[in-house]
């Protein structure tokens, strides 16, 4: 014991003393959490359109003043001709083309129907759905007044009341659902990165021979070299949590004594992942490499930006050994619809069991290296 507080202390130590590091360990993340979460989001808040009226009558009119009413539309230019609109979009300076047809009016009052055409930039297919949406329940909307003004006035009867109830995430605020996941980021960061680099800092350093000569048991070496990142990355959860909560106002339905539970069972395993990674390298550089290799693709398949279940069947059965997923899952559970520890067990033995193998295969690859 008194083995591994000695090491401990020194990396401590190690770790202030060090002006480079504790930068990368207390502002990066705070600036990621700040900056991510506003900056990741699939809302799309300001759609650039350009209306070309063929008709230039008053029905055209109130259906182009339909689109100028939402805060998130803004309508760039009136042009004469589609041939002129298309340049708008072709330029990227509009994302949408409303195109009203001769006639409209006229076919309006006569036949009862019209038809105008929505173009959308579709190079984001995403986003195009979500504007393609916006539009469509405008001209709907337009659609409801016209039968309105049809039938005299008189109150039409929906057969249908549909009334929406949003759970857990009423306001429908995309940093709710972004911030617990981005929470993940940070301590994944300190705990796969830095651990990472810890052991082959001493390999470019040439004192792991010594260590490895030294009284000192591999277990001992292992743990004093992990645990401050894991103190670290704690702590890092906890001020994370503090922001969530008074910058954007993230509610904590569920337990903190469980958030903090299931992330130190997370952290060994993220630990194990890092050590792992140092025990294959022989530089720093090539440690920060590899580390970013594996947390690039665990954090793309993670299901923070987009659903795992939208993943092809082969991408959520590869997803089973990635970590991350099963943490962001667990915190969204946790902090957005209070779930409790038996809602969370599955991914909580996932995540144990990762633990368990990814430290038992580093600490195995360490004796190896050292032999």
């Amino acid at each position: 014991m008194k083995t591994i507080l000695y090491i401990l202390q020194k990396e401590f130590r190690q770790i202030f003393r060090n002006k480079a590091m504790l930068p990368i360990i207390f502002v990066i993340p705070v600036v990621q959490l700040l900056v991510l979460s506003f900056a990741v989001t699939f809302e799309i808040k300001n759609i650039n359109l350009v209306i070309v009226d063929q008709d230039h009558s008053v029905a055209s009119r109130q259906l182009a003043s339909k689109f100028t009413a939402p805060p998130f539309y803004h309508v760039k230019a009136y042009p004469t001709s589609y041939i002129e609109a298309e340049e708008y979009l072709k330029t990227g300076k509009a994302h949408q083309i409303l195109i009203i047809p001769p006639r409209f009016e006229i076919d309006l009052q006569k036949e009862s129907k019209a038809s105008v055409q929505l173009i959308s930039n579709a190079i984001d297919g995403s986003a195009a759905a979500i504007m393609n949406a916006y539009g469509n329940s405008i001209i709907l909307d337009y659609n409801q007044d016209i039968i309105a003004d049809l039938s005299g006035g008189v109150d039409i009867k929906q057969p249908f009341n549909i009334r929406y109830s949003y759970w857990f995430n009423p306001e429908l605020d995309y940093k709710t659902y972004m911030v617990p996941g981005i929470l993940v980021l940070l301590v994944t960061i300190i705990g796969m990165f830095l651990s990472s680099m810890n052991v082959v800092r001493e390999k470019e350093m040439g004192t792991i021979e010594q260590i490895n000569v030294s009284p000192v048991k591999k277990y001992q070496f292992v743990v004093g070299k992990l645990l401050p990142f894991w103190f670290i990355a704690l702590f890092e959860l906890a001020f994370g949590l503090l922001l969530a909560r008074i910058v954007f106002g993230i509610p904590i339905v569920g337990s903190l004594w469980l958030i903090f539970g299931v992330a130190s069972v997370y952290l060994l395993a993220v630990l194990g992942i890092g050590l792992l990674i140092s025990t294959l390298v022989e530089t720093q550089q090539q440690a920060m490499f590899l580390a970013w290799f594996f947390a690039v693709v665990f954090i793309m398949m993670s299901g923070l930006f987009t659903p795992t279940d939208s993943m092809p069947d082969w991408a959520q059965k590869i997803n089973i050994i990635n970590p991350i997923a099963y943490f962001i899952k667990m915190m969204r559970m946790i902090m957005l619809k209070g779930s409790e520890f038996q809602d969370v067990l599955k991914p909580f033995v996932s995540i144990a069991i990762y633990a368990v193998v990814s430290l038992t295969l580093a600490v195995w690859r360490y004796r190896k290296v050292a032999a």
